[in-house]
């Protein structure tokens, strides 16, 4: 007659259990018949030991080494409870992995709450602004002219010219100049007795100052007669951006005089936004209609209850399914990142990028939905002779049109929030405006960005919840 299962953990002795627990953590509860017990105190000292050795920082090798004496205390209370072993307190070990997981990671990510405070002047250097968004302005009129000048010299400069732009009569002399050297701007036929902004303009239109050590605006007032005459110094980063800083290249010079008038309007990032916020919310429909329409057929595929009736039908939902999970696992920002470099900047790549991935989560969404259906229309109609097609067209279409359209409008969602971060690495939209203040401090236009993305966000939301809320 053979033994049963309990007599079988009793022809050990508690102290080989203790000694055996001592060599691998979990096997004396694995032989008292604690099988899942076992397991879950191999793995936890398991993983206590290769976190602890990955960190290398020794007095973490507390944790792994309190584990494995309570796994040895563990075999002895289970043999010493009897009848109904319940073993040593599961608190010890679950608080000592807890501790080992939460301050290794408090460690590796380096988490300083006081460097916030330690860095409170270049705080308030950003969110200051962000309390002014820079969105309506007031009304201004601007009269503006330039004159152009050469940086470097090259071996015949051009002769001096009087420009006339806008009715402003400009030169400049010498007409041309090195870095740091110094210009004398004179115009006329500006409004007189009111203040000129000057600004230096490179080939590539980027703007530099020339106030102070370059790093605020010059204001120069013109006489009673509109007339002005101002030294200028060529910026020392002029040149920066410059292929071959020895090549001759017209810089401009340009004089600007903006007086404000009644009323507001949008101002320039203003515009940008509104366009940004276009472009993402086009982005993410475009993406999500297309995305949807693609999904439909690997949802039908990668559905348990549809696709397992026969080994040829089972292989292609194997397929079907691991392609869906494949592709859901690799974000949308990588997929953006790769079709920038295949297509080039712009919404297009964006565009690619949220499609491919919203096929994938709608797919398996899809599936879901269809796996979840009621199977007694699905039975009747096999039962009847119906072949996939029709168990398709008259079980399954009727049952999952709701929740579908629901699904598809939750994605356009997501889409829209999904699109602002992928015009951080150039996929278009109002994330890509929002990089380049960032890059360039403006976090006036940042705040405004902010608060756009925000209210588009709730507005979404607030929609598509009482649509899906109707279809339901």
């Amino acid at each position: 007659m053979s033994s049963s299962p309990s007599s079988k953990t009793r022809q050990y002795s508690p102290l080989t259990k203790a000694i055996l627990s001592a060599i691998l953590p979990g096997l004396g509860q694995v032989l008292s018949g604690q099988l899942r017990r076992g397991g879950g105190i191999f793995f936890t000292v398991a993983s206590a030991i290769v976190t602890t050795v990955w960190y290398n920082h020794p007095a973490w090798y507390v944790v792994p080494i309190g584990l494995w004496i309570w796994n040895v205390w563990d075999t002895y209370r289970l043999q010493k409870d009897g009848v109904n072993p319940k073993g040593a307190p599961i608190g010890v070990p679950v608080l000592l992995w807890l501790v080992m997981a939460y301050g290794i990671g408090w460690q590796v990510t380096e988490f300083n709450p006081v460097a916030l405070v330690q860095n409170r002047q270049r705080a308030e250097s950003i969110l200051r602004p962000m309390l002014r968004p820079d969105f309506i302005t007031t009304r201004q009129e601007e009269f503006r002219g330039w004159v152009e000048i050469q940086v470097p010299c090259s071996l015949t400069p051009p002769l001096a010219e009087n420009t006339n732009k806008n009715g402003i009569h400009i030169r400049v002399s010498p007409d041309c100049a090195a870095v740091n050297e110094t210009l004398i701007v004179t115009a006329e036929g500006l409004w007189p007795d009111y203040p000129t902004g000057v600004t230096w303009m490179t080939p590539i239109g980027e703007e530099k100052l020339l106030g102070g050590a370059f790093n605020e605006m010059l204001l120069v007032t013109s006489d009673s007669q509109g007339k002005l005459s101002t030294a200028v110094t060529v910026p020392p980063t002029a040149l920066t951006a410059a292929p071959d800083p020895t090549l001759p290249l017209p810089h401009r010079v340009y004089l600007t005089q903006r007086r404000t008038l009644e009323g507001h309007i949008i101002s320039k990032n203003g515009t940008y936004i509104l366009q940004g916020i276009y472009e993402t919310l086009a982005l993410a429909l475009l993406a999500t209609t297309v995305g949807a329409i693609l999904a439909i057929p690997f949802g039908f595929l990668a559905a348990r209850n549809l696709m397992t009736a026969n080994p040829i039908t089972s292989v292609i939902y194997v397929i079907a399914r691991t392609l869906l999970n494949l592709i859901r696992s690799i974000e949308s920002l990588i997929f953006a990142i790769i079709f920038v470099i295949i297509v080039g900047l712009g919404p297009f790549p964006g565009m690619l990028a949220i499609t491919l991935h919203t096929i994938a989560a709608l797919g398996k969404l899809y599936s879901e939905v269809i796996e979840g259906i009621d199977p007694g229309p699905i039975e009747a109609i096999r039962a009847t002779g119906g072949n996939w097609l029709q168990v398709v067209r008259y079980a399954v279409i009727p049952q999952i049109v709701p929740p579908f359209t629901a699904l598809t409008i939750y994605r356009w969602d997501i889409n829209v929030r999904s699109s602002t971060i992928i015009g951080f690495v150039g996929g278009g939209g109002i994330g890509f405006f929002l990089w380049q203040w960032i890059l360039i401090n403006d976090y006036r236009a940042v705040s405004s960005a902010f608060i756009a993305i925000a209210l588009v966000v709730i507005l979404m939301d607030f929609f598509s919840a009482r649509l899906r809320e109707r279809l339901n």
